[in-house]
């Protein structure tokens, strides 16, 4: 156990587990289904672009689509065969919307594209090179965010890192696909650790464990002690849920507080998944792209839980077969965990880059949910809320689509942990209220923003039939004369006349400046 000081969050709470089902049997590598379905959304930011056309073949780690914007995440096939589609597929998103996704057809060869060279001495490159071979990779958070790391790991000169954590937490019951990795695969993760290390430069390196993961605690430290990481340190933290949290996680090891609207950069923290680690490493070290990843399956109606790495893009369906399929027909699925994860109308899913967990369980595991009664004001949402928000708040101001209110209450903080639902005695989805009033909030936002970019078009095209009207009487009057004048030149008589008239203004411009400087009284005006 480290001497190091810890420091307690508000609120949390202490779950059932249920992770010892899917730790009995080792991580199960599994083949490549027939068929594999990716979304060019599998991370915050923008879509992916396509690079292949329907009927293209495709290698085994071949960039399938670039990465649009800064914020950003490339795709690259996880097997080799042929792009049969590109089309709106099921996506696992709350809003349950289709969207745009690559579907290959496996050619049962797994061929391998040509990949970038190997780096096992990182540490004699350059850091933006190290930063770009990331973002080739494609690699995203694999906790469950799914932010581009690439992003992650350039905070800017600005914000020089002190502190750079490897979360190891994995609070959220059934999930146990970061503990296998740990166990079994600790040296990656401690190279991938490394790599970052280059990169962010920071005073300090920890790695935050829960202390219900005995065996990946030992195994952690054995590849830190042998690493030689010497401003590095493992630490043990109480199983306390969402310790695992981002924001939760810093305030623990560190005792440092992320301000509202704030990111941990701001006060020199970056926080990364071990899985996210172990990607990094797989990306600099060796060459390859994110392809795969460790995922739990996980539920009473399984017929044996169990963590396997499972290519990106394969139907969640597919998965369970690999594992002995259904001991019953679940009474519900989830893509997560239970606390946080998204409900599924069925297991025709693709596996997702941030996937870490499919949950199927059973109707003792999951009994039909209690209809909503009035809030009776208890408070016990305000003291297990790990933000210190005041959820009853949230709740009425939602319900009444206040949002200034909302907002003014820091709505936007909220982590949507689950743990005011999970308290609630009127069995009241606070959540769901929670990211129906964010939602809407953004869809105002958008609107407005298309308000304000309408408006700013509608000016601009205002001022340039404007300015056009203005050239457009500018070049009459010149024309006009233009033509005068022509006309005045070809007639000698009126050229006569108009410099007759030239003269006798000139002259009585001249008498009435002496007349001026004389005190003479202009004759042509009534006497005073």
């Amino acid at each position: 156990m480290s001497a190091r000081k810890l420091h307690r969050f508000h609120g949390g709470l202490r779950l059932p587990e249920h992770k010892q089902e899917s730790t009995l049997l080792s991580i199960l590598d599994l083949g490549v289904p027939q068929r594999l379905v990716l979304p060019l959304r599998q991370h915050i930011g923008h879509l992916a672009e396509p690079l292949v056309d329907v009927g293209e073949p495709v290698a085994k780690g071949q960039l399938i689509a670039q990465a649009e914007g800064y914020v950003s995440a490339s795709l690259h096939a996880p097997t080799s065969g042929r792009v049969v589609a590109i089309e709106e597929r099921p996506y696992p998103h709350p809003s349950g919307l289709p969207v745009r996704a690559i579907v290959i057809e496996s050619d049962g060869l797994d061929e391998w594209a040509a990949l970038p060279e190997p780096l096992p001495h990182f540490e004699q490159c350059d850091r933006d090179f190290l930063l770009e071979r990331i973002r080739w990779a494609g690699i995203v958070g694999l906790g469950g965010a799914a932010f581009p790391t690439s992003v992650k790991l350039a905070p800017g000169a600005d914000k020089p890192i002190r502190t750079l954590i490897l979360n190891g937490a994995e609070c959220e019951p059934y999930i146990t696909c970061d503990d296998m990795l740990m166990r079994e695969q600790a040296e990656r993760i401690i190279a991938g650790l490394r790599v970052m290390r280059h990169i962010l430069t920071p005073r300090e390196c920890l790695i935050g464990i829960e202390d219900n993961k005995p065996e990946a605690i030992a195994a952690m430290r054995r590849a830190l002690d042998e690493s030689g990481l010497e401003d590095s340190e493992l630490i043990s933290i109480p199983t306390r849920y969402p310790s695992g949290g981002e924001r939760q996680l810093i305030y623990l090891l560190t005792g440092q507080e992320v301000p509202s609207q704030h990111l941990p950069a701001d006060i020199g923290v970056v926080c990364h998944n071990v899985g996210t680690a172990a990607a990094v490493a797989d990306a600099v070290i060796d060459g390859r792209p994110l392809i795969s990843r460790v995922v739990t399956l996980s539920g009473g109606a399984l017929k044996q839980p169990q963590n396997v790495r499972a290519p990106l893009g394969a139907s969640l369906g597919w998965l369970v077969e690999q594992i002995g399929g259904y001991r019953e027909e679940p009474s519900r699925r989830v893509m997560g965990g239970p606390m946080m994860g998204v409900p599924l109308a069925g297991d025709d899913y693709p596996l997702l880059k941030g996937g870490n967990c499919l949950l199927a369980l059973d109707a003792e595991q999951a009994p039909p949910e209690e209809p909503a009664r009035p809030c009776i004001r208890c408070g016990e949402c305000a003291r297990v809320c790990p933000v210190e928000l005041l959820p009853q708040q949230l709740y009425w101001y939602t319900r009444a689509r206040d949002f200034d209110e909302v907002q003014r209450f820091d709505l936007f903080d909220c982590i949507e942990c689950g743990a005011c639902a999970y308290v609630c005695p009127s069995h009241i989805p606070l959540v769901q209220y929670y990211r129906f009033a964010k939602s809407e909030i953004w869809a105002q936002e958008e609107e407005r923003r298309k308000a304000d970019l309408a408006r700013r078009r509608h000016e601009a095209r205002q001022a340039r039939l404007a300015r056009l009207e203005a050239e457009r009487k500018a070049r009459l009057r010149k024309k006009k004369e233009a033509l005068e004048q022509k006309q005045t030149d070809d007639d000698p008589k009126k050229a006569a006349i108009q410099a007759a008239l030239r003269r006798v203004q000139a002259k009585k411009a001249e008498r009435a400046r002496q007349q001026a400087q004389a005190g003479v009284p202009d004759d042509r005006k009534e006497p005073s």
